[in-house]
C-alpha cells in the first residue's frame, strides 16, 4: 500500500520535471506534440497487440486450453494502454516496455506464478483449518487421492486429482405438488 502511494506521488513529479526539461531544449509547442505522437502511435500499437492476444486466447479456449498467459498479458496491455494515454515521457516509456513482447511475457510468467502460489496457499489454509482446526503452517499439503498427479503447466505447479461422477436425474416433476 505505500509502494502504491508513493507511486502516485513520485511518478507526477518526475513526470513534470522530465516534461520541464524537455520543453526547455526543444520547446513547449514540440513537447506537447511528441507527448501527442507517443500516444497515438502507442494506442495502435496496442489495438494490434490486444487484438492478437485476444485471438489467442480464443485460439486456446477453442482447443480446451486455459489461456492464463494470454489473460495475464491482456492485464498488462491494459495497463500499457493506461500509462501510454497518460501524458508524461516515463510513463509512456514504461507503457512501451509493456507493449513489447518479451518484457511482457517474463512478466506474465511471474505473475502467474506468483498467483498461483497464492491460490495454492489459500487453498492449504482453508483446508487445514477446517478440516483439522490447525494452524496452516502446521502439516504440509498433501493430495486427497491416490490418484492425483502433480503436473506442471506452462511453469506452474498443479494438482491433478482423478474421478468419476454420475448425474442423477430429477424424478420430480414441479407440477405435482
Amino acid at each position: 500500500m505505500r509502494l502504491l502511494f508513493l507511486c502516485f506521488l513520485i511518478v507526477p513529479i518526475v513526470e513534470m520535471l522530465v516534461l520541464i526539461e524537455v520543453g526547455s531544449l526543444i520547446g513547449p509547442l514540440y513537447t506537447v506534440l511528441l507527448v501527442l505522437l507517443t500516444a497515438v502511435i502507442g494506442v495502435s500499437l496496442l489495438k494490434r497487440q490486444g487484438l492478437r492476444a485476444l485471438l489467442s486466447a480464443n485460439h486456446k479456449m477453442q482447443s480446451g486450453q486455459m489461456p492464463v498467459a494470454e489473460i495475464a498479458e491482456g492485464m498488462m496491455l491494459a495497463v500499457a494502454g493506461a500509462l501510454l494515454l497518460t501524458p508524461g515521457f516515463v510513463t509512456d516509456a514504461v507503457g512501451f516496455l509493456l507493449l513489447s513482447p518479451g518484457p511482457r511475457n517474463a512478466l506474465a510468467r511471474k505473475w502467474i506464478k506468483a498467483f498461483a502460489s497464492n491460490a495454492q496457499g489459500g487453498f492449504h489454509y482453508s483446508q487445514t483449518q477446517y478440516s483439522t482446526g490447525s494452524d496452516y503452517r502446521a502439516a504440509p499439503r498433501q493430495p486427497s487421492s491416490d490418484k492425483a498427479q502433480n503436473i506442471d503447466i506452462e511453469g506452474v505447479d498443479a494438482d491433478i486429482i482423478e474421478g468419476e461422477y454420475r448425474e442423477i436425474p430429477d424424478d420430480t416433476d414441479p407440477g405435482e405438488k
